[in-house]
């Protein structure tokens, strides 16, 4: 009934959790729908979540989102879009964590920031330094979002299990972890993160002109911000390497921020991106490695 492939990501993220999931989500479509008075369309390409575009009773668009509940992923995206209260992202219409559910604004036209990269990423790229003011504001104590420091885990997790130089050579991960942590407890600041804001996670609005989606919800160093931006976008026809110098350029002039800042925290970031691929079931570095061995060369 679900495409394969998002079959596998579920079960391979959540295993059990995932399949019971996965068994009740017609149900669950059903029941979440019913409750908010929606009208669901065909769902949207699907990875890790089922959305769908819906209207609601009114006739309003929307964008339904359901997730395993199992998890705080959903709940730390809540937050962060509560907190961000449609500033620079889109709006959280309506959320039950118990069910994994978030009614989300739908944003119109809605193509990507991608559309710019290959002639204009100078403009994506100050496009996301704004946007990156504009979210983060410091991190309120009580808010229900995920500790970047708990990243750190990541590495040692890694490291423990891949003893060898493969799927990543090992001595890019060790000085990778390392440096993570330096920066972490090098840290002035402690704002609430995006957390994954890239060139595909940025939309093309009518309330406002670009709107953030999909926020992991983080709290911590903004330096962290710049390294999914660094590695893509993936799979496409962009000189992504190429255009590493002059955006870290960027973000250093754009951001007020040491440059061999944005350098480390580009290098650690895009090494935690291999890093994570690997856990998923990945077999092959990607980009981001790439990324990584150009900046490695830069570090102090």
């Amino acid at each position: 009934m679900f495409p394969a492939a998002f079959t596998r990501n579920i079960i391979g993220n959540w295993g059990d959790a995932g399949r019971e999931w996965l068994a009740g989500l017609p149900a669950l479509i059903d029941a979440v729908t019913h409750d908010w008075g929606l009208t669901a369309g065909d769902p949207y390409p699907l990875s890790f979540s089922w959305v769908a575009p819906v209207r609601r009773a009114d006739g309003s668009p929307a964008v339904l989102k359901l997730g395993v509940p199992s998890t705080d992923d959903l709940v730390h995206q809540a937050a962060a879009l509560s907190f961000f209260d449609g500033a620079g992202a889109v709006r959280l219409l309506r959320h039950d964590e118990a069910r994994g559910a978030m009614l989300l604004e739908k944003v119109e036209p809605g193509h990507t920031l991608r559309r710019l990269v290959l002639e204009h990423d100078q403009e994506a790229t100050d496009v996301l330094i704004a946007m990156m003011r504009r979210l983060h504001r410091p991190a309120p104590p009580d808010l229900a979002v995920a500790e970047l420091t708990s990243y750190g885990n990541g590495f040692a997790e890694h490291l423990r299990r891949y003893p060898g130089e493969h799927p990543i050579p090992r001595q890019l991960v060790v000085r990778a972890a390392g440096l993570f942590i330096e920066l972490c407890q090098s840290a002035t600041e402690r704002v609430v993160l995006h957390g994954d804001l890239h060139h595909e996670n940025v939309l093309a609005g009518d309330r406002e002109q670009w709107l953030a989606i999909d926020p992991h919800g983080l709290a911590g160093d903004p330096g962290y911000e710049v390294g999914p931006i660094l590695y893509n976008p993936f799979d496409g026809d962009e000189p992504v390497l190429g255009l590493v110098p002059i955006r870290i350029e960027q973000f250093a002039e754009g951001l007020g921020m040491p440059i061999d800042r944005v350098v480390a925290w580009g290098f650690v970031q895009a090494v935690l991106s291999e890093v994570w691929d690997a856990e998923s079931g990945e077999s092959k570095p990607g980009q981001a490695l790439d990324v990584a061995l150009s900046l490695e060369r830069r570090l102090s």
